[in-house]
């Protein structure tokens, strides 16, 4: 349902809007929405965004059709959404390459441009699950632009299903981690990793890292696969994904210490729970096959597919809309990633911290508005602009969809749902003032004009816009 404010409405709206107050140093922030929004790339499953030193944003995925090599680019996360796709590679008439072709991922390894992907053989029944890893390498300097051919397969250590291969450097030395299932283990797949000596060639023997088990792994599926590495605050973090492809499809993780032997299984620790699963709340459901790069500030951006529905109509692998989806990794005290929840569509959501005291956030628990530091989706608030100028914009958070910060004529701020009517479309909006100087931001309530969201005796209430307790830092 659209939603036009009344004419006395907006006339009213425009006024209040004129008469927020301007402090030296601030000024109306730049429109909400310039930055990546979700999903960033529909029907791209096994979503991988790879940062080059070029300074460009490349994205691959697995196609629908299952059928072909694709690559985009782009000098920010947001254009990914629109830059022009190239074909690198169709798979072949016949032969074992000739069936489904499944999560390509890009490298650039030895100074050459290499893209890992699974293939099996086309023709139906069990066969076409005959998935083995292969690589394509380019022959110029430019991936979009040069020529592609096959490099060939993947040495595994054994002729089995295996796919999911990704290649990382630590402390110099190259490293190849894969799923893979193994002769006289009775999974789907295990997780495993190596030392690389050329782009298909381990550089010895390979060390089973972990195999499925735990009732989040084994739902649907025995699965251990997609796994994806980030190095961060003196730890090495292999993520992965669990269980069937539908809506129980899942990430867990294992950890390792910088200075550990990657190659020994026990430097590995297994934690107990998934770190990622669908939200119904969010409406994302089988969240999974991640990846992870750094936004344009240098941030670190969790890289993940997800669908926007539970129910799927026939097998999972077949329905498209696994779409690429992107999102903040936040950092738990200990230094441990907090991967919250799938923060479902729209612009990225964000976090405000009381610049009195950062450990003070705005969040919620529930339909009431706190100030506080809970669950990391309890914080986390998705701006959008609003209905009274270009210059407003409405903070909802990313749990409750439809529902919006309003100003309270006796200075409250609540939580409520979109009534449609004029007089919530006047006091949802709010204006967002930056201070460079001062790195903080303020939102101005329309409604009450000189007065701005703030913390006030441990609650969030309006405030004097002037006021310190109106700044927030943006997390």
């Amino acid at each position: 349902m659209s939603f036009t404010l009344s004419r006395r409405g907006f006339i009213a709206s425009s006024a209040a809007l004129s008469a927020v107050p301007m402090m030296a140093g601030a000024k109306v922030a730049d429109a909400p929405v310039a930055g990546p929004q979700n999903p960033l790339v529909k029907q791209r499953a096994d979503a991988q965004v790879f940062r080059h030193d070029d300074g460009y944003y490349y994205l691959t995925g697995s196609v629908p059709e299952y059928d072909r090599l694709v690559l985009r680019r782009s000098r920010t996360i947001a254009g990914l959404t629109t830059a022009t796709e190239a074909v690198l590679w169709r798979h072949e008439k016949t032969g074992p390459l000739s069936g489904f072709i499944w999560a390509p991922e890009l490298h650039h390894i030895n100074g050459q441009w290499i893209m890992y992907f699974a293939a099996g053989p086309s023709g139906g029944g069990e066969d076409v699950f005959r998935i083995r890893t292969y690589a394509v390498v380019c022959d110029g300097p430019d991936p979009m632009t040069g020529k592609w051919s096959l490099l060939g397969q993947f040495q595994a250590p054994w002729d089995s299903f295996n796919l999911d291969s990704t290649s990382f450097v630590h402390k110099g030395q190259r490293y190849f981690a894969w799923a893979q299932r193994e002769p006289g283990i009775e999974t789907n797949s295990n997780l495993y990793i190596a030392k690389l000596e050329s782009p298909l060639k381990l550089a010895g023997k390979a060390t089973r890292l972990t195999v499925p088990t735990l009732d989040w792994e084994i739902r649907g599926y025995k699965v251990a696969e997609a796994p994806a590495i980030l190095h961060r605050n003196g730890r090495l973090f292999m993520t992965y994904s669990a269980s069937a492809t539908d809506a129980r499809y899942c990430l867990g993780m294992l950890t390792a210490d910088e200075n550990a032997d990657l190659l020994d299984a026990k430097s590995w620790t297994k934690l107990p729970q998934p770190v990622f699963v669908a939200n119904a709340e969010t409406s994302v459901y089988g969240p999974g096959h991640n990846s992870f790069t750094v936004d344009e500030q240098g941030r670190d951006i969790l890289v993940y597919h997800g669908r926007d529905y539970e129910a799927i109509q026939g097998d999972p692998l077949f329905n498209p809309d696994r779409h690429t989806r992107v999102q903040r990794l936040y950092y738990t005290a200990d230094g441990t990633p907090d991967f919250g929840v799938p923060v479902g569509d729209g612009p990225l959501p964000e976090r405000f911290a009381s610049a009195a005291d950062a450990k003070l956030l705005l969040a919620h628990e529930g339909s009431r508005l706190i100030v506080g530091n809970p669950a990391l989706a309890q914080t986390q608030f998705r701006q959008t602009p609003g209905r009274a100028g270009q210059q407003s914009v409405m903070l909802s958070p990313i749990l409750m969809p439809g529902h919006y910060l309003v100003a309270g004529k006796d200075g409250s701020v609540t939580l409520e749902p979109d009534s449609k009517g004029a007089d919530f479309a006047i006091r949802s909006q709010f204006v967002r003032l930056t201070d460079s100087r001062l790195d903080t931001v303020r939102f101005a309530a329309i409604a009450a004009p000189g007065k701005a969201i703030g913390v006030a005796n441990g609650q969030i209430r309006l405030v004097r816009s002037r006021d310190a307790a109106a700044r927030w830092h943006v997390d």
